[in-house]
């Protein structure tokens, strides 16, 4: 497997990056989270990447961080979810983000990307949300101290979702709500606008 490519970037485009490695062109497709921390033609670049083998192409994806590739391969094995759509929701955010929402059933965050539909959503929300609940630590956080207020709650996750004190501060000013599940929900689709 290839497990990483390193080299100068040789094309920079919406959906894929040519490294030249020594001489030879990788073209590794990436999502838009991965192309914003690609630099420019000519300019050195390392990515994580994973090679999809299939009957009729093999197919190399690169990856801005190990977490992000990860994130990639928990989505392939959702029934139904193939590369293409797995790389149009990494595209709609962080990781980080992305694993906030699948822990907090956020449907419509998925929904947005292309080609994901509610079913498609739902069924990544339904078979991820296990495994990503203790990534995501909003979860166990929520369950184990519902005695106390629920704004410190949703801003002791969103800090555990690796926010600064200061994001969590923005995120959370104005968020209306009784239950820490509500003004996490409120953070995060401020944080995606």
């Amino acid at each position: 497997m290839i497990a990483m490519v390193s080299g100068t970037v040789a094309v920079r485009r919406g959906d894929h990056v040519v490294v030249d490695c020594g001489g030879v062109g990788y073209r590794l497709a990436v999502s838009g989270e991965t192309l914003r921390h690609v630099p420019a033609v000519g300019k050195h670049v390392l990515l994580h990447s994973q090679l999809v083998v299939r009957e009729d192409a093999l197919a190399l994806y690169g990856f801005a961080t190990e977490e992000e590739r990860e994130l990639f391969l928990m989505l392939i094995a959702v029934q139904s979810v193939g590369p293409k759509v797995a790389i149009a929701v990494l595209s709609g955010g962080p990781p980080r983000e992305l694993l906030a929402a699948v822990a907090a059933g956020d449907t419509a965050r998925l929904q947005a990307a292309p080609g994901v539909g509610k079913r498609t959503a739902e069924r990544i929300i339904v078979e991820l949300r296990e495994k990503v609940g203790a990534t995501a630590t909003v979860p166990p956080v929520l369950a184990a101290i519902r005695s106390e207020d629920p704004r410190s709650l949703a801003r002791d996750g969103l800090l555990g979702l690796g926010y600064t004190a200061v994001e969590v501060d923005e995120l959370l000013d104005g968020a209306e709500g009784d239950k820490p599940e509500d003004l996490i929900a409120y953070a995060l689709r401020t944080a995606r606008r």
